[in-house]
């Protein structure tokens, strides 16, 4: 078998950040040493950190439609957006589908399907760096999603399923202005035409959200999915969530859903580039906010993969009680976890060489090298 040795390295460990070198053997870490190493590869005293797990991103919706009306080749958008993902830093991302259709725009359910079906094919012919799973994000209150999800379902395998509801008035949108800022920056809508197509979206939810829930909670159930609450705004929505099962509070809205959550023990998981930007696009609670509660388990890039990376460096600069190796726990090891895939996240003996080489550039974390089960793919 191979063997491969990262020498004079900053290794971020579980505890501490360490100067050291990495025996990577058969793929897995096989041995963690600190001091000076005679043999190697020079890391030139860059970071060694372990590779990151993404839980919830989007992105390569906007390498499939990357116009309106726009539909790139499946497989060629797949390996597109796999190559940012790995030049991120990431090498174990959940794909976040989307199922339910709000506007002609939007991504129907064979866009999922063939989504799907481009990142398994990907996947089995190598052309990807990072490992993928599926998330399946799904509109509670349009009036396809049951339908899309179980299609989709039926296409693949999915390893995570949150449950989504913006409606205007509600959870991520509570402010009405910020949901007319959204959709009117975004030219999603006319002006002329936003106040009626805010009470169509209300009266969706009246007819379809419930309904979906049932039958997306018995598909998830059976098939023994973890599921996702997004975007809690209060307590009830929360104690609704630890009813239906709900292991991850995704995004949580307010001070008062986060320490709910955490209450209830479930993982909270909050966006990096609402802490790189200092705060919500859409006027709620901050990443930094919820750290510094002690609320923050675990951070996800969703429309920006090198957010991921970028907060997790900039969180101990923000908050002194959070180190280092915390940070770097929030994209690797909770997340890894989580999703139970125990084999990764962290730099210890006997766990996968999944490993991110990262130089500092102008004050900015950047990914030099990137191993996947000891095989470099960046």
């Amino acid at each position: 078998m191979t063997e491969l040795v990262l020498k004079n390295a900053k290794l971020v460990l579980a505890d501490e950040v360490v100067d050291g070198s990495v025996l990577i053997h058969g793929g897995k870490i096989a041995a963690v040493s600190h001091g000076a190493s005679q043999t190697g590869e020079d890391m030139g005293g860059d970071y060694v950190i372990p590779g990151l797990v993404e839980l919830h991103t989007d992105h390569l919706e906007n390498h499939y439609h990357p116009r309106p009306g726009v539909d790139w080749p499946p497989i060629s958008a797949v390996i597109a957006h796999d190559a940012q993902i790995a030049a991120a830093g990431i090498t174990t991302v959940f794909d976040a589908l989307r199922v339910g259709t709000f506007d002609p725009g939007d991504l129907a359910a064979r866009d999922g399907e063939k989504l799907l079906s481009a990142i398994t094919q990907a996947q089995l012919m190598q052309h990807l760096r990072a490992e993928h799973f599926i998330h399946l994000r799904c509109e509670l209150p349009c009036p396809d999603t049951l339908e899309s999800a179980v299609s989709t379902i039926q296409s693949g395998d999915i390893h995570l399923i949150s449950l989504m509801d913006h409606t205007p008035g509600a959870r991520q949108f509570t402010s009405l202005d910020k949901f007319r800022q959204y959709y009117l920056g975004k030219k999603l809508i006319l002006p002329e035409k936003i106040d009626d197509y805010i009470e169509e979206r209300r009266a969706l939810q009246v007819i379809y959200a419930t309904t979906n829930k049932v039958g997306l909670l018995q598909m998830a159930r059976e098939r023994n999915i973890p599921m996702l609450s997004h975007d809690d705004a209060t307590a009830a929505h929360v104690d609704e969530a630890v009813a239906d099962g709900v292991v991850i509070a995704e995004f949580p809205t307010t001070a008062e859903s986060a320490a709910a959550a955490r209450n209830h023990g479930l993982k909270i998981l909050m966006g990096a580039p609402n802490l790189i930007r200092g705060g919500s696009h859409s006027g709620n609670i901050s990443t930094e906010e919820v750290a510094r509660a002690g609320h923050l388990d675990m951070m996800s890039s969703d429309y920006v993969p090198m957010s991921l990376l970028l907060a997790a460096f900039e969180l101990p600069n923000r908050i002194e009680t959070i180190s280092l190796p915390q940070a770097v726990a929030t994209i690797s090891k909770n997340p890894a976890q989580i999703a139970g895939l125990i084999d990764r996240g962290e730099i210890a003996v006997g766990l996968r060489a999944d490993l991110a080489r990262v130089s500092m550039a102008a004050g900015f974390p950047v990914v030099k090298q990137l191993w996947r089960q000891g095989n470099r793919v960046l």
